[in-house]
């Protein structure tokens, strides 16, 4: 094959990239190149040259040994109590000094964000991010907007805990990690919405990395004659993405120490937790995670435990029922520590993730991947699954951090994720916005406050014939049902109710 004219490059050049596809046995890439118009070949030329060959061959070799051992029985072991702890057994006074430790640290401007929302809507029906979904709130607010307002109300309550000399604003930076098929609908829809009233300096938007699509014998797929199938490398990509993309460079330059970490589709997320910032925080964490507990042995989820001797998550479906089963002598589960993508991260962990990134998981996803007859050229559409993804989880850390630290919260007020269809009945977005709606009443209740139907009745809880309730409070006014007592205790909220200010609330509570 010759160098075609069209490509800014020496014919040297165009060969060497050749040879080199040769070598690894990928050179199939190839086989439609002169057919391609000068468009396309330079796009497929340059998709080529990005691709760090030796590192996929690695990564595929790590996955599928990983594959050929998944199978055995793991060695798991419950996680020892001295890492430990839980806001619903915790006293009020240990809860109070965690969450002014957390407040404190914001103060000083040393807390971040760090948002993983790579993901796309299509389970929900949506080619949009899943940021940008809008879960049927009587407000209509998207995942993204209720997270930016309780970075709003955070900052407003932190600021009581600054020195009364620092005049400096109260920052909480937000990172937000999308993929190549998320990066620019965020964007914009962040442009569109004026950041949701948070200052544009303060928010960074960085890409995680790609992978080529494999099959299973790690031949790359070439999903168009111009075009190679990638996907993004897991939400474990944010590490790598993290050091490369200057986010590493920008916390350190803005003197962050710690970061909050979490994933987009929680919709209960409390984001940058001061009590979870507080609990790492007091006791030397470089890695910490939130944890619920599992609602039964069979729940399908991961659980935190130790692993071979190592900090882990161990998939249900990777240990007995025995050991599902086993039950403490308080009657909770042994294993019942379900991961929920929520974690805490030392500015010094992150910087040392390069030392041992070599060592980290990939996982493999077999897919239905659209790819190329090579003899015909026609693309095939495949009804069952035709290759693999390759990926790396954000837990894959665990095993290296030096004090990992797990702190257990309630379900109901912190984990709700948006994952299925409409009409799913779980982890849906009736779920996530019945789930809302139900603390959000909660905090009312708990502040001495009633709310009346709008027949003038007691509303006492959220129900599913209450689909069209027309009460919502936005986490301007409230991040966690605090600061609302003395506006509504002891007075009744008539629906409609959607309160955007502490001065509606005082407005409406009579």
């Amino acid at each position: 094959m010759t160098i075609p004219t069209s490509l800014p490059i020496t014919e040297a050049e165009f060969q060497s990239l050749k040879n080199r596809y040769e070598e690894s046995g990928q050179d199939h890439l190839f086989t439609f190149f002169e057919q391609l118009n000068t468009t396309e070949q330079q796009e497929l030329y340059a998709q080529l040259s990005s691709f760090d060959l030796s590192l996929i061959d690695a990564i595929y070799r790590n996955a599928m040994s990983g594959a050929a051992t998944q199978d055995q029985q793991c060695n798991v072991e419950p996680l020892s109590r001295q890492v430990c702890a839980s806001v619903l057994k915790a006293s009020t006074g240990t809860l109070k000094e965690w969450e002014t430790l957390g407040l404190s640290l914001i103060a000083q401007g040393k807390v971040a964000v760090i948002l993983m929302a790579g993901g796309q809507g299509t389970r929900l029906g949506s080619s949009a991010p899943k940021g940008c979904y809008d879960i049927n709130l009587p407000s209509g607010k998207s995942l993204f907007q209720l997270q930016a307002e309780r970075i709003l109300r955070l900052q407003s309550i932190a600021r009581q805990y600054k020195s009364p000399t620092d005049s400096e604003e109260t920052v909480i930076p937000w990172y937000i990690m999308t993929s190549g098929p998320t990066h620019q609908p965020t964007v914009d829809f962040f442009q569109q919405h004026n950041y949701f009233g948070l200052l544009k300096k303060n928010i960074v938007f960085f890409q995680q990395g790609t992978l080529p699509c494999l099959t299973m014998d790690g031949k790359i797929i070439l999903e168009t004659k111009s075009k190679v199938a990638i996907a993004p490398d897991g939400n474990g990509g944010i590490y790598k993405a993290v050091q490369g993309k200057g986010v590493l460079a920008d916390l350190k330059r803005r003197g962050i120490e710690y970061s909050h970490c979490y994933s987009v589709d929680n919709c209960l997320a409390k984001v940058a937790d001061p009590v979870f910032i507080g609990y790492c925080v007091s006791n030397n964490t470089d890695c910490g995670v939130k944890v619920v507990a599992k609602t039964a042995p069979e729940e399908p989820v991961g659980v935190v435990c130790l692993r071979d001797g190592k900090y882990g998550v161990v998939e249900y479906s990777e240990i007995s029922k025995e050991l599902s089963e086993r039950r403490n002598s308080d009657g909770t589960l042994a294993f019942g520590a379900a991961n929920i993508a929520n974690h805490f991260f030392s500015t010094g962990f992150l910087e040392r993730v390069p030392t041992f990134a070599d060592q980290l998981k990939y996982h493999i996803a077999k897919k239905k991947i659209k790819y190329v007859n090579l003899e015909t050229g026609q693309q095939i559409v495949p009804s069952t699954n035709s290759g693999m993804k390759l990926e790396c989880f954000v837990f894959d850390v665990f095993p290296f951090a030096h004090h990992l630290s797990v702190l257990e919260v309630d379900r109901k007020e912190e984990f709700s994720p948006l994952k299925n269809a409409p009409g799913a009945g779980v982890d849906c977005p009736e779920t996530s916005r019945r789930d809302i709606l139900s603390q959000q009443i909660r905090f009312i209740q708990n502040a001495g406050g009633h709310i009346l139907d709008h027949e003038g009745n007691p509303l006492h809880q959220y129900n599913a014939d209450h689909h069209a309730l027309q009460f919502e409070v936005s986490p301007w006014v409230t991040y966690g049902g605090e600061g609302i007592d003395d506006i509504v205790c002891g007075k009744y909220i008539q629906l409609p109710a959607i309160i955007e200010t502490k001065a509606e609330l005082a407005r409406m509570a009579k």
